[in-house]
């Protein structure tokens, strides 16, 4: 599956299918997205991932999304915490993903040692060298499949240098 020309008709073999998850994975491969760190602080305690799935909503009011598996370690972190920041990662900061997709076996803490943070409005770790951190508290939860998507209301925004971006795409990482 996945070969020019190939049709994956989703609708005649249902989601449970393995070749519609197989097809629909390597689907989304190939759209290229930007890279984010996201990370949280608060009751619960400090914790991130890494994620592509991150969108704006609106800009009245300023509104993202972020989804997040409801199977991964800091889910429950961020739905205690109520507020999260995106760190939008740059060419360079491969090491950094990896680590938060919880690749190298680092801890949460070595995670976070591995470059410098501040806070902004919410208390949530903003990337000092991130090329922008936008900084949300939690206006909204929904439960679909295996993941939650996860609205934050934006409070504040921190912008870095105007470098290249980190790119994910056919499960590579690339610069632009």
């Amino acid at each position: 599956m996945g070969k020019h020309g190939d049709i994956l008709d989703v609708a005649s073999k249902g989601s449970a299918s393995g070749d519609v998850k197989n097809g629909f994975r390597e689907a989304m491969s190939r759209l290229g997205a930007a890279v984010h760190v996201i990370t949280s602080a608060g009751t619960a305690g400090r914790c991130g991932f890494t994620a592509s799935s991150v969108c704006s909503v609106t800009d009245e009011p300023p509104t993202v999304l972020v989804c997040l598996n409801r199977s991964s370690s800091v889910h429950g972190m961020f739905r205690k915490n109520g507020v999260f920041c995106i760190n939008t990662l740059g060419a360079g900061h491969e090491a950094i993903s990896d680590a938060f997709a919880g690749f190298t076996g680092s801890a949460m803490d070595e995670r976070f040692a591995a470059t410098d943070w501040q806070t902004l409005a919410t208390g949530a770790p903003a990337m000092t060298d991130a090329l922008v951190s936008i900084d949300c508290r939690i206006s909204s939860i929904t439960e679909i499949g295996t993941h939650s998507v996860i609205f934050g209301a934006v409070q504040a925004i921190r912008f870095g240098q105007d470098n290249e971006a980190l790119m994910y795409l056919r499960r590579a990482y690339h610069k632009l």
